[in-house]
């Protein structure tokens, strides 16, 4: 299943991403950290969805209350669950 997800308070401004058999696959951030989100893709790219979840939760960037890691795991708390 194909999602998209809109991050609140980082500076990417959309996420992407299909989940297949509990499973991350195709992440695709728009704005944002380009290196750091192309890692954060190489790491999820087929990681369990609970995994994911937990492990990136409560991420924060500097002095922001969230992160696009973070928001990451928001999108598959709402989408997922």
């Amino acid at each position: 299943m194909h999602k998209t997800y809109i991050p609140k308070g980082v500076c990417s401004r959309q996420i992407d991403f299909d989940i297949k058999d509990g499973k991350i696959y195709n992440l695709n951030y728009i704005g944002g950290c380009d290196g750091n989100l192309k890692g954060l893709k190489a790491l999820v790219e087929g990681q369990e969805v609970n995994v994911i979840k937990e492990k990136l939760k409560d991420i924060k960037c500097g002095s922001k209350s969230s992160s696009c890691p973070s928001e990451l795991a928001k999108a598959l708390e709402e989408i997922y669950d």
